[in-house]
């Protein structure tokens, strides 16, 4: 404790996360904090550059209406979005980020992100909805104009920095505390507002990647559930914490498909050749309306996969030497046909160059030729995300203009984008029920949520007084430090060790509870009640012995806190699970006790933590429509 600096900031806007929403949230807050004298603190875990979902780079930016442009209605995108989530959707919310949406990526091209463009100059697409791009450096881009903008307000940042928790005031975020992972400082961060960024869960699941791969994810590693636990340690009521997202992508590298599947139009194939898309296309009917509609919902296009997996159709394979053939074939003259062969390989390549290179290591190193053979496929671990095709986090007020009669008194209370905890707003994958916003969308929504919150200080300019015993908080954040230098020489191996556990080995402990009672790879994503019933009863044990978590320095340290928030990701998982006695999302979890769609249950399912009694309520809230049928 004596070697932990206490270091106390004081600001306006907190931004917690270094990601696209936070870096939205930053250009935004700072050209409305300069018209009202405000200060405005970044605090990011990592580094701005390379921080968050987009870090590795991108092939695409998946959202773009084009609304200006009349390619698409808003009304358009609001309805692709309700049906890829089997209904459950916040349709006001969607609306607001997708209206929003464009000018965001006009303004990445304005920073200098190079976007695809055909002969006339206009954007080239992947799908409806997707724009190509040379992404490398997209993070590194869209952070340089946040740092720029909180400079000209005299902003502050803080890369580095671990959130552990949220500070109160009565029912008012008051600010948040954390520790540096490169220096013995102990952060108290006091604010007026917060807007929260902090990602989505990855690893609480086992991976399919384990060994020497344990490392590899489809989404960022380190995202570790700290928005989840942040909103439900803050008392703030969540949202679609029952729909994780399972991604198809190519084994074991994670390699994305979205490419394959629209811009060289492949097919996925079983060992037969068989298309599941096709051969399996009787199953949609047990899943209307949703299996009727166009596109077929992400996780329905994953659950026929799945059941050829099961009836023992494996492996299966995308076709990417037919795809490219068939596209170079198209072509007038042998020459074009050579030359067009070539750029499709070159594209091809490029996919995963600007977001996943290691699975072009693993082409190369399998000598996988992508013009000459097909390459395996498989649905990926559980991931919680609410900016992709997952809908998970904070049950948000809507913009005021988008409501109506009908959805006011449930979806409106003052501030668009905050949370039922005043003064904590949310964006990116820290915001519920809003999916299909991905990086751009993100960013939009982090710039919404970041006006939101500015009026709410604007409208509410009193610095609310932190209530926790800040020493205790400090006392606590350290102790698997202390823990572990009180007791690593009573055994030989410091990793065995009767008083403590050592982070990697609570992670594996999480994982395998998770994988085999809450629906994981090697349960077929299937549960049911029972499952989910022990497996609260064994998160309970988990919990327990959280509070021997150890650490031998800072980086472990972050590390022990890291699964500390992935156990509330994981609690608020299995209790919503258990909680909706449906299955609505099969290709993502399935309910094997209820294994068909409830109308009861078209409704999002909710649950609120309340941090003075520890209790937990499960709830039901509606679901409205802003949008025609």
């Amino acid at each position: 404790m004596e070697n932990f600096e206490t270091v106390e900031v004081t600001t306006d806007l907190l931004i917690l996360g270094g990601g696209m929403a936070s870096c939205g949230a930053a250009v935004e807050a700072s050209y409305w904090a300069k018209q009202n004298g405000l200060k405005v603190t970044l605090v990011d875990k990592a580094a701005m550059d390379r921080s968050g979902a987009v870090a590795m780079g991108l092939s695409a930016i998946n959202q773009y209406v084009g609304l200006k442009d009349g390619e698409n209605s808003l009304e358009d995108y609001v309805k692709y979005v309700r049906n890829d989530l089997m209904g459950v959707a916040r349709e006001d919310l969607v609306a607001s980020i997708a209206r929003n949406v464009d000018s965001s990526v006009h303004l990445f091209e304005k920073w200098g992100l190079p976007i695809w463009k055909d002969a006339e100059g206009g954007y080239v697409h992947e799908g409806r909805w997707q724009l190509m791009i040379n992404g490398e450096s997209y993070k590194v881009i869209v952070a340089e104009a946040a740092k720029n903008a909180l400079k000209e307000v005299d902003g502050e940042i803080f890369e580095r920095v671990f959130i552990v928790g949220p500070l109160m005031d009565g029912d008012r975020v008051a600010g948040a505390y954390g520790f540096s992972v490169r220096e013995n400082k102990f952060y108290v961060f006091k604010a007026k507002a917060i807007m929260l960024a902090l990602g989505g869960a990855v690893h609480v699941f086992k991976p399919r990647s384990t060994g020497e791969g344990l490392g590899r994810a489809w989404y960022p590693p380190w995202n570790s559930g700290s928005s989840a636990a942040f909103t439900l340690e803050a008392g703030a009521e969540m949202t679609c914490q029952e729909v994780r997202f399972i991604p198809v992508r190519f084994k074991d590298a994670y390699g994305p498909v979205g490419a394959w599947f629209l811009l060289f139009k492949s097919r996925a194939c079983n060992f037969r050749g068989e298309a599941y898309m096709e051969t399996r296309r009787d199953e949609l009917q047990n899943w209307l309306p949703y299996g009727s509609v166009k596109p077929i919902p992400a996780n329905l296009r994953n659950w026929l996969g799945m059941l050829d997996v099961m009836d023992g159709l494996g492996p299966i394979y995308m076709m990417t030497h037919e795809a490219i053939q068939k596209l170079a074939a198209a072509m007038p003259d042998p020459v074009e046909q050579k030359k067009k062969l070539k750029e499709l390989e070159n594209e091809a390549w490029e996919d995963f160059l600007d977001m996943t290179i290691s699975q072009a290591i693993l082409w190369a190193a399998t000598d996988t030729q992508p013009e000459e053979k097909p390459s395996e496929i498989a649905a990926a671990e559980p991931y919680f995300i609410g900016s992709h095709s997952g809908a998970s986090g904070a049950w948000l007020s809507g913009p005021e203009d988008l409501q109506t009669d009908a959805t006011k008194a449930d979806y409106f209370w003052g501030y668009t984008n905050m949370s039922t905890t005043k003064g904590l707003f949310c964006a990116g994958d820290a915001s519920g029920a809003s999916s299909h916003k991905f990086s751009s969308g993100s960013h939009a929504e982090g710039r919404i949520a970041a006006k939101g919150a500015v009026k709410f200080i604007v409208e509410n300019n009193t610095q609310p007084n932190v209530a926790d015993d800040v020493e205790a908080l400090k006392t606590k954040v350290v102790a698997p430090m202390a823990l572990f230098d009180a007791e690593k020489g009573k055994t030989t191996d410091p990793d065995i060790n009767p008083a403590y556990i050592r982070p990697k080995m609570y992670m594996f402990r999480l994982q395998k509870l998770m994988d085999e009672y809450a629906g994981g790879v090697t349960a077929q994503f299937a549960t049911n009640k029972s499952l989910l019933e022990k497996g609260l009863s064994l998160l309970a044990d988990l919990r327990v012995d959280a509070e021997k978590l150890a650490a031998e320095d800072l980086h472990e340290l972050m590390r022990c806190w890291e699964n500390v928030h992935r156990t509330w990701q994981a609690e608020a998982h299995v209790r919503t699970v258990l909680y909706r006695e449906e299955t609505r999302w099969p290709g993502y979890y399935f309910r094997a006790d209820t294994p068909k769609m409830s109308d009861d249950w078209f409704c999002f399912a909710n649950c609120k933590y309340d941090p003075s009694s520890g209790e937990w309520t499960m709830l039901k809230r509606p679901i409205h429509k802003i949008v025609a049928d």
